[in-house]
């Protein structure tokens, strides 16, 4: 059977939850974050750096996430992310919304033969 490939519009508006996911493993920097996504997802998305740092921005300002500077011991210095309550809670809740649109959609489309 042919691969598929996913509309990244499918992928795009859950972009943020996403990203709460891999920082809910642990605190992470940007680099690290995409890599995880991409493994995550056994190489078939690779999400784009300027729509992680808009993203981690976005994610920020709503205080889901927090970011601090790591230390310089091993080569540059790292902005790394960490999840909040507030962005633990998110989380969850965008985790139980995306479950109930999973199972409405597949109503919705889902052909029984």
């Amino acid at each position: 059977m042919d691969k598929i490939n996913i509309s990244s519009e499918l992928i795009r508006g859950n972009i943020d939850s996403i990203i709460l996911r891999v920082i809910c493993d642990g605190d992470n920097y940007g680099y690290e974050i995409i890599k995880a996504i991409s493994k995550n997802s056994e190489g078939e998305y690779e999400l784009k750096e300027p729509s992680l740092y808009t993203s981690l921005k976005r994610l920020e300002a709503q205080k889901l996430i927090e970011s601090y500077w790591g230390s310089e011991s091993q080569g540059g210095r790292r902005k790394y992310y960490r999840i909040t309550e507030l962005g633990k809670e998110n989380y969850e809740k965008s985790l139980l919304a995306w479950k109930i649109a999973r199972d409405l959609i597949d109503k919705l489309i889902k052909r029984e033969v």
